[in-house]
């Protein structure tokens, strides 16, 4: 009896573990979040930095959807509904809106090769083993070194 006892106390727990863990809420939506990820489409600047009559009727937009309760991600999409795809900033991450993200990030990977090229090509490559500057001196240039540098007065 015990063992069944012991058995139902461990599936209570295990079923009622999931609800007591507090659910994350997506973090609550601000204006200044949001305009300077939006334009304004009168001037096609960042709503942040705009102060047209356009952009003040969108900032009044969107704190009427933040006082409604609604996420970042929701607000935008009312947005995009509202005026279209134009008014967001930042470029989407499918389709052409995608070269916008890679195109950069490519050039700089192309930029940082030639550059480590060019300093290869610039220091004469690695050091070849047969150049004679690698090669150990022989006594007698190992002499003829010595009393050529104690010539001069350092």
């Amino acid at each position: 009896m015990r063992r069944f006892i012991a058995l139902g106390a461990l599936a209570l727990a295990l079923v009622a573990a999931p609800a007591a863990v507090p659910q994350q809420q997506a973090p609550r939506a601000s204006l200044p979040d949001i305009e300077d990820e939006v334009m304004c489409p009168i001037c096609g600047t960042l709503l942040e930095l705009s102060f047209s009559p356009q952009a003040e009727r969108e900032r009044d937009f969107i704190r009427r959807l933040i006082a409604r309760g609604e996420t970042k991600n929701e607000i935008k999409n009312a947005l995009v509904d509202q005026y279209g795809e134009d008014v967001l900033a930042v470029p989407g991450d499918s389709g052409f809106d995608l070269t916008a993200w890679l195109v950069p990030g490519i050039g700089l990977v192309a930029l940082a090769s030639l550059l480590c090229v060019a300093y290869w090509r610039r220091r004469g490559g690695p050091p070849a083993p047969d150049r004679p500057e690698n090669l150990p001196l022989s006594a007698e240039d190992a002499t003829r070194l010595e009393q050529d540098i104690s010539s001069y007065e350092l």
